[in-house]
């Protein structure tokens, strides 16, 4: 009984710990002291539309924040679906509906906010 007590509590602090946080960017901006449109307007190199700036800042998102639970290539790990072709199985808003409101076994808001939006469309582009 008791080792099947600590198997449990063992197993439960590993799932949270590999599908909780996701703070991790605005945590290092503040003890950088620098922040992403400082970060950008360093990097510009004057021919990007933007679009590619959002692109590339909604897959350094997903990927630092998503692919604990869903694999490196988000090829879904387990019980975990597969990211890699969610935009043709879901548009941005149900991605992002499913991002700030959970879905199965994702937790709610694990990315909120821009970085929510920011996710959601580069993953609507996965297909």
């Amino acid at each position: 009984m008791k080792k099947s007590l600590l198997a449990l509590v063992f197993g439960s602090a590993i799932f949270l710990a590999a599908c909780g946080g996701g703070d991790d960017e605005a945590t290092n901006d503040t003890n950088t002291g620098t922040n992403d449109t400082e970060t950008e307007q360093t990097t510009d190199t004057g021919n990007d539309t933007g679009t590619d700036t959002a692109s590339a800042k909604g897959e350094d998102i997903v990927k630092s924040n998503c692919t604990t639970c869903h694999g490196g290539n988000l090829e879904g790990m387990g019980s975990t679906p597969s990211l890699a072709d969610v935009g043709s199985r879901l548009s941005e808003e149900e991605i992002l509906n499913v991002i700030l409101n959970g879905r199965g076994g994702m937790p709610a808001n694990l990315i909120q906010g821009e970085d929510a939006e920011a996710a959601a469309a580069w993953l609507a582009q996965q297909k």
